[in-house]
């Protein structure tokens, strides 16, 4: 009673490719597929390889003009008074 037969697994299979149509499912499956290798390959990873990629990540960019976070009189707040 509480193990499924093959038959109960064809239902199931015949409900999923009506919800979701026999052209998406190798595209699901690939998504699928390409997420567990990710994840796989996160687990790998060593923990101290985030601290380097956040390293690199932080040379490659250019820093901010100066005064480019400065208010100005033009803007969405440019009316209201602090």
């Amino acid at each position: 009673m509480g193990s499924f037969s093959i038959w109960h697994w064809l239902l199931v299979l015949v409900v999923i490719l009506i919800l979701f149509g026999a052209g998406k499912l190798p595209k699901v499956a690939g998504d699928l597929a390409s997420g567990i290798k990710n994840f796989r390959k996160g687990m790998k990873e060593e923990p101290g390889d985030e601290a380097k990629d956040s390293a690199t990540i932080q040379q490659q960019t250019p820093p901010p003009a100066p005064g480019a976070n400065q208010g100005s009189s033009t803007g969405a707040n440019a009316g209201e008074k602090h």
